[in-house]
């Protein structure tokens, strides 16, 4: 694990952008910028840049790189229940993947009763639903509480930048004309069996898998394609296995390696649908950057190598980049 200081060294050098003139098709997320080839392959950089509550927050030392070498690590241990994007990793931050035709919904997968967004089931139900994503669930759980079975519970995709994702039931995707049936089944099947597969290797390194985003696409045989990112501290929650039960029984908030320790710290400062965002500490980005890293660490059981802090990240994308050019 590196030292704070080498985290908080690295806080000027943060990817705050990965704009390169000499590429085509330049498209900005929240998170990714992204380039689209002739040739129909598609270079994804991951930034530094924080998200949530549909909002850029802040930059955090390492992320971009940690975000692609976990997606990495789970594509290549996903790679047998359903193909992937991906092409090739000329840089710790870049993926070149195929371009695809994406689906206009993602899959959240959950196993826990959680969250802190407005589409979450927690703050829906402690508003008092108890009917959700064409789900119904029991009177008396608090939040945190395992569920009985793990669940689908599918966003539409914002389309506007800014925009919010919205709930809605498999029967409402198949009635809206947004899937077919058998694409909706087939989209589940896949959802389900990769989580699975996540649940059961986060549990050999101590970690409960709590919840994930999965996004598809179909390639040029129209086949479902798993695109993006997966797994990854930006997509899932995790939290420490060993400490769990004991936190719950406390009305204690799990230990986490994952955004939620942002998305908790923001909230218990102010309204993020409705109030300025405060500025974030280098305190906070800091034990943010050790958060995700430990998490690779864990999953991968590989130590995360920092790059030199001497050269820009920017610059490095760029020189590893130059072919594509």
């Amino acid at each position: 694990m590196l030292a704070d200081d080498i985290l908080r060294a690295a806080i000027p050098n943060v990817l705050t952008e990965a704009h390169f003139p000499e590429l085509p098709n330049y498209y900005k997320g929240k998170v990714r910028e992204n380039y689209d080839l002739p040739d129909g392959r598609r270079i994804l950089v991951s930034t530094d840049r924080q998200s949530a509550f549909d909002q850029v927050l802040a930059a955090v030392p390492f992320k971009g790189q940690v975000l692609t070498q976990t997606a990495r690590f789970w594509f290549e241990q996903t790679a047998d229940i359903c193909a992937n994007h991906v092409l090739d990793y000329p840089d710790p931050n870049v993926v070149v993947g195929r371009r695809l035709d994406m689906l206009p919904i993602e899959v959240i997968v959950r196993d826990y009763m959680t969250g802190s967004t407005d589409t979450s089931i927690w703050s829906m139900y402690k508003a008092g639903k108890r009917s959700m994503y064409g789900l119904a669930f029991p009177d008396g759980m608090v939040k945190n509480d395992k569920l009985a079975a793990t669940i689908l519970t599918p966003t539409t995709k914002a389309m506007e930048a800014g925009g919010h994702d919205h709930p809605i039931s498999p029967a409402e995707i198949v009635a809206q004309g947004l899937l077919s049936q058998a694409q909706w089944d087939e989209v589940a099947d896949i959802a389900l069996a990769l989580f699975a597969r996540g649940r059961e290797i986060a549990a050999r390194n101590g970690l409960i898998l709590v919840d994930t985003k999965f996004e598809f696409g179909t390639d040029e045989k129209g086949r479902i394609t798993l695109a993006d990112e997966i797994l990854t501290p930006d997509s899932s929650r995790y939290w420490k296995a060993d400490s769990y039960a004991g936190r719950h029984a406390q009305g204690a908030e799990p230990d986490s390696l994952d955004k939620e320790f942002l998305r908790l710290w923001i909230s218990g400062r102010c309204d993020p649908y409705k109030d300025p965002i405060p500025a974030i500490p280098d305190d906070t980005l800091v034990d943010f950057s050790r958060r995700y890293i430990s998490l690779y660490e864990a999953v991968t059981g590989k130590a995360f190598v920092a790059p030199p802090l001497g050269e820009p990240v920017k610059d490095r994308i760029r020189r590893n980049l130059a072919a594509y050019f």
